[in-house]
């Protein structure tokens, strides 16, 4: 829960301007032009359900992994074989925590800024007008997401540490804990991309008929010329926190764990 409360924290804003170019389709100028005409009060508005969604989602994704995972090793299971399925279950098990994304997703939209006050108005919005369906949708693209990129962050990571030297400097130790996680993020993050474009393309919208993902990678295909590159709009930016949030995010978890442990 700590090293997710340092991630967000220290990442938000970059996230904020990668949503927007999700979004909108903008460049990385305008996306971020967009906040700063917005200004400071609307910097941090929706940080609430990501903190309060990160906390929990990182206690589950680590927990639960464990959990899964020690139980089929002592049965004998192969360990890549543990290993894939305890991921899948705990990215799974974190889509329980969606409302708090989905709502997110409105309060970091500009169109919505004047429907919902703060974060609690948005979840009585939400569940009063439209029904506790509503707080679920793109729940798929969520799932697609959740698991597998559980299994080649888990497995990945442990291999890292397997082959990494241990070093004496706490410094030299730190920097390696940090491009371990960045380097992980980096690559998971790129692959998993179209499907965070296609959350948010669903997750802007409320009332109406829940789409097919395919229908509306489709969609946003069409409507950002025709090309693969219009649906990586904003890549750079995402790859760039990608490296900045896993690589803090490593980094604060191994401490912590350190911290705690001693």
């Amino acid at each position: 829960m700590g090293a997710a409360v340092i991630n967000v924290t220290c990442t938000y804003p970059i996230n904020k301007m990668i949503f927007r170019q999700m979004l909108h389709g903008v460049n990385i100028y305008a996306a971020f032009l967009e906040l700063k005409n917005e200004g400071m009060y609307f910097l941090y508005r929706g940080i609430l359900p990501p903190l309060c969604q990160k906390t929990f989602s990182m206690s589950i994704m680590f927990g639960v992994y464990e959990e899964v995972r020690k139980p089929l090793i002592n049965l004998g299971m192969n360990k890549y074989l543990a290993k894939t399925t305890a991921a899948l279950v705990s990215g799974t098990t974190e889509a329980v925590l969606m409302p708090f994304e989905r709502v997110q997703t409105l309060l970091s939209d500009s169109g919505y800024h004047s429907h919902f006050r703060n974060t609690y108005h948005a979840f009585k919005v939400l569940g009063n007008q439209y029904g506790f369906r509503e707080y679920y949708r793109g729940l798929t693209p969520i799932l697609l997401r959740n698991g597998p990129s559980n299994i080649g962050f888990f497995i990945i990571r442990e291999e890292f540490q397997t082959h990494m030297p241990r070093f004496e400097s706490k410094l030299n130790q730190t920097l390696a804990e940090f491009f371990c996680g960045a380097s992980i993020g980096l690559l998971l993050s790129t692959a998993f991309y179209p499907l965070n474009v296609v959350k948010i393309a669903m997750q802007s919208k409320i009332g109406g008929d829940f789409e097919n993902v395919w229908k509306v990678l489709l969609q946003i295909y069409h409507e950002r010329g025709g090309t693969i590159r219009g649906i990586y709009k904003g890549i750079h930016t995402n790859c760039s926190r990608a490296f900045i949030s896993w690589g803090v995010m490593n980094t604060a978890y191994e401490h912590l764990k350190s911290l705690i442990s001693n």
